[in-house]
């Protein structure tokens, strides 16, 4: 009788709860990645995401080889589909338990229901394995035992929780039989064959090296550097983190080991408790993972109509050059830096009010670190819809964030280059008390201050009413 580890939003040998389980039992390994490409193209999934989720799948392919473990790659188009294949698969191979570690979107987990219901079945126990949080769902919660919703309370008590229970790291685990030949998936789907090119290296090893070299080299200036998109300070682990190349539980480790007392180093890990947050908060809340408001309330606000303003900020053409320039970053990389994606956001949903819908949508089909859960976390904080949100009269100026944050243009010029030969003051704001704008590039699609006194006037008016 053979073990199943089922690989999902988990590509990795070191830190994995399932294939760890799997390989203690003493009986052979097999393990499988489903691609469905109907299904991800439905959730927003970007071109750059499916081609990283691809490459780092033939990675753990090539790695699961050397110890022994077929990898298996299961074609189909929906989850529904899956259901049918892998339980196949699994009257084929003869398998006695399928292990995998548990996703928190809704249809994730009323999939997981579902095979678990159909393998029952089938006399196939199902293993389910808590990992995408550093503190695992279902442990940080109040005095009172409910989940938490603002972030600052939750941020202390995750503390606390790892400090107590110092979750495990688990190693790379030992070869259960000879190398296998690794099977490989080389094609991309259709739908995702524009995907530009990778933001960081390939494989399991390359996402060690840059965490280690982040701690130990780069952490120490993150919190005076994150906000500068025009410097080196961020870890861009993101994408990594995202797809479970690494795991959140790594992450804090490799922060203690480097001394972990550093402002940059305590700076860092609050963002991985951010993330685990905004997981525990798709857990506990799974309306957020179907369109809805955190904030119920909020969904009769009366949305702006998308059309050319839109389009517009999509294409980088909004006339507000720190704007444009991150949304060209986002299309032509796959990545934006968190200081514009909150810039960006809170421009599309204070100063054009367009639902926060169609910029999350937008920007996971874009990002090669779309992880719903942040996302959307970000999305509905910009949008004054979520957890511990903005309040809805807080409206960054873009032009202010630009001159704060690209003091010197520079970012600016590298992405917008129409605007390149504008000093660094006019460069924020070529409009600017009737300057002349450089030929190519638009005027401002809204008056940033009246735009954000009718955004806070409608928020009031729902207060109010």
């Amino acid at each position: 009788m053979t073990q199943l580890v089922w690989f999902r939003n988990d590509l990795r040998l070191a830190d994995n709860p399932a294939l760890t389980a799997a390989c203690k039992t003493g009986d052979p390994v097999r393990a499988c990645f489903v691609i469905t490409p109907e299904q991800w193209q439905q959730h927003d999934w970007s071109p750059a995401r499916v081609r990283f989720v691809l490459e780092h799948a033939n990675a753990l392919a090539r790695a699961l080889a050397r110890l022994g473990i077929p990898l298996t790659f299961i074609h189909c188009h929906w989850f529904s589909e899956s259901l049918d294949e892998l339980t196949a698969f699994c009257r084929e191979q003869c398998i006695k338990q399928v292990h995998f570690n548990e996703e928190y979107g809704i249809n994730e987990r009323r999939r997981d229901k579902q095979l678990r219901d159909r393998l029952g079945g089938l006399g196939i126990k199902v293993n389910k394995y808590r990992d995408q949080c550093a503190a695992p769902v279902g442990e940080v919660l109040t005095q009172q035992g409910g989940p938490y919703s603002v972030f600052t309370p939750f941020s202390r008590s995750w503390q606390r929780w790892l400090a107590d229970h110092q979750p495990p790291v688990y190693p790379v685990p030992a070869a259960v039989g000879p190398e296998v030949q690794a099977e490989q998936t080389d094609t991309l789907p259709k739908p995702f064959e524009s995907a530009p090119e990778p933001l960081v290296a390939t494989g399991e090893d390359a996402a060690h090296d840059q965490l280690q070299a982040f701690v130990s080299e780069q952490a120490a200036r993150y919190k005076d550097e994150r906000d500068f998109p025009a410097r080196d300070g961020t870890s861009l682990l993101s994408p990594y983190l995202a797809n479970g190349v690494l795991s959140g539980r790594q992450c804090v480790q490799a922060a203690k080991e480097a001394g972990g007392g550093s402002d940059g180093l305590a700076t860092w890990v609050n963002e991985i408790a951010w993330r685990d947050f905004y997981i525990h908060i798709l857990y506990h809340y799974p309306r957020v993972s179907m369109n809805r408001a955190f904030k119920t309330e909020t969904e009769r606000l009366e949305w702006n109509h998308p059309g050319e303003t839109f389009d517009a900020w999509k294409e980088g053409r909004t006339g507000i050059p720190i704007v444009d320039a991150a949304m060209r970053q986002l299309r032509a990389t796959g990545w934006m830096h968190n200081r514009l994606r909150m810039i960006t956001a809170m421009f599309l949903t204070k100063n054009l009010f367009i639902d926060w819908r169609l910029g999350e949508a937008w920007f996971m089909q874009n990002l090669v670190d779309g992880f719903l859960a942040s996302n959307n976390g970000g999305w509905q904080w910009s949008a004054s819809t979520g957890t511990d949100a903005a309040p809805y009269f807080r409206v960054f100026n873009p032009v202010t964030q630009s001159e704060r944050f690209d003091p010197d243009g520079e970012f600016i010029r590298h992405w917008v280059p129409e605007l390149a030969k504008l000093d660094s003051k006019r460069i924020h704001e070529p409009s600017r008390k009737g300057g002349v704008i450089p030929k190519g590039y638009p005027r401002p699609i809204v008056d940033l201050k009246e735009s954000r006194k009718e955004a806070i006037a409608r928020f009031q008016a729902l207060k109010d009413g």
